[in-house]
């Protein structure tokens, strides 16, 4: 009898396999909801789980089945309303199921379908195929990474990576080696003795001479051991150096006295997004924040999310800032460098063109990407105008969008980072 033994390491989620099967058939439904969830959500609960409803219409399942066949008539009997060839119309909403806002006292229906998703799964599908531009691998000096691969068999080793079959191989292969010609003695002296008791019987002294030399061939095999240290055998594994893309993302928010309060929390939840992007699809990456309205600074991730600091606005004072940490700490030969930049758009005017210059000649042949969000429901500021002449000079590293109200954070965020195909 046979015995199927269920060794699956999904522990007590025995129906996982059938989670992820049901997610990709319904995965339409699951990303519109999703999309509809990161636009209502605040800046404290975007990363939450979320409950998915799906209508019961398209859950059925599709199924074959045997149909009546042949042409047939039928005659029902009370019908007085429709003939041969009628369409009968579609019951009107409200009668009963689906969800219906005002009671009814006729009709049948089926809920709703709801489901649950994880905080994982709510987050694979918000950042599914988004992907940091122009992302390549730089050339890496002094990298700390490495990963454990095969080098093939060793005889020294650790006991836990000992080859069990590799090691017993080798003891086989040792006792052949050592008693191969002392069992091919044994052999042919067993026969010897077996001829010589049925032809000769009365022969014990050849007899005797026979068993003692077998005694002898058997004791010498049985003193080769048969595992000895010499014949173990282990896994080697090496280290090898993982070449991996650095990268470094600088985050320039504006805080001037222009920006009110409901676009910085524009600007933060656009930001939280970007955060949350970067750290769960990217190991190596570094994130500086930069905050500025008239003078531009370095802040750490609380200071940049919470701090009520305010003041004019001269944008090119966080460029110049960038450019001085990438000086200092991120050569572009080795580093993929990326910006996103948020902004109401109003800037000193003078300072605008300013702006464009330092982004032409300085900043961005060294930048993979840069995209500038303008939040503002108004007409696009000056800094906007300055900002299409770079795109016009780096159209596929420079991106810029305008973001009106929270309900279009994530559809720009999926604009500006959409996953790109390599050509």
């Amino acid at each position: 009898m046979s015995y199927v033994i269920d060794r699956r390491l999904n522990g007590k989620n025995k129906s996982t396999v059938n989670r992820q099967r049901f997610l990709r058939r319904y995965k339409a439904h699951i990303k519109k909801a999703v999309e509809e969830a990161v636009g209502r959500r605040s800046i404290t609960d975007i990363e939450h789980g979320e409950q998915i409803s799906i209508p019961g219409r398209d859950i059925d399942e599709p199924i074959f089945h045997h149909g009546p066949g042949g042409r047939q008539t039928r005659v029902f009997p009370g019908n007085r309303e429709f003939s041969t060839g009628d369409r009968i119309a579609r019951p009107e909403g409200g009668g009963g199921g689906g969800g219906g806002s005002q009671a009814g006292n006729s009709g049948e229906g089926e809920d709703e379908f709801v489901f649950q998703i994880t905080q994982e799964e709510f987050l694979d599908f918000m950042f599914e195929d988004l992907a940091l531009p122009n992302l390549i691998k730089r050339h890496l000096t002094g990298t700390d990474t490495f990963r454990t691969v095969r080098a093939g068999i060793s005889q020294q080793g650790n006991p836990s990576r000992i080859n069990i079959v590799r090691s017993m191989r080798a003891a086989h292969a040792r006792r052949i080696a050592l008693s191969g010609g002392s069992r091919a003695r044994l052999r042919e002296a067993v026969k010897e003795l077996e001829q010589l008791r049925l032809q000769q019987p009365d022969n014990l002294c050849d007899i005797q001479a026979l068993e003692q030399e077998i005694e002898q061939l058997r004791n010498r095999i049985d003193r080769v051991p048969f595992l000895d240290t010499f014949d173990l055998r282990y896994n080697l594994l090496v280290k090898q150096p993982d070449p991996s893309s650095r990268a470094v993302m600088f985050c320039l928010m504006d805080v001037s006295g222009s920006m009110t309060q409901a676009t910085k929390d524009i600007a933060k939840r656009f930001y939280i997004l970007l955060y949350l992007f970067l750290q769960r699809n990217y190991e190596r990456i570094d994130v500086v924040f930069i905050r500025h309205h008239t003078s531009a600074k370095e802040v750490d991730e609380e200071e940049f999310f919470y701090s009520r600091e305010t003041g004019g606005t001269i944008v090119s004072s966080a460029l110049r800032m960038m450019q001085q940490i990438i000086a200092d700490r991120y050569a572009p030969e080795e580093w993929n460098i990326y910006c996103a930049q948020a902004s109401d758009g109003d800037n000193w005017n003078d300072d605008s063109p300013i702006c464009r210059e330092l982004l032409i000649r300085q900043l961005m042949p060294a930048m993979q990407y840069y995209c500038y969000v303008e939040i503002t429901p108004r007409e696009h500021q000056a800094l906007w105008y300055e900002y299409e002449h770079v795109a016009e000079h780096f159209p596929d590293s420079f991106a810029q969008q305008q973001i009106v109200d929270a309900g279009d954070i994530y559809p720009v965020f999926r604009k500006l980072f959409q996953k790109r195909m390599v050509t």
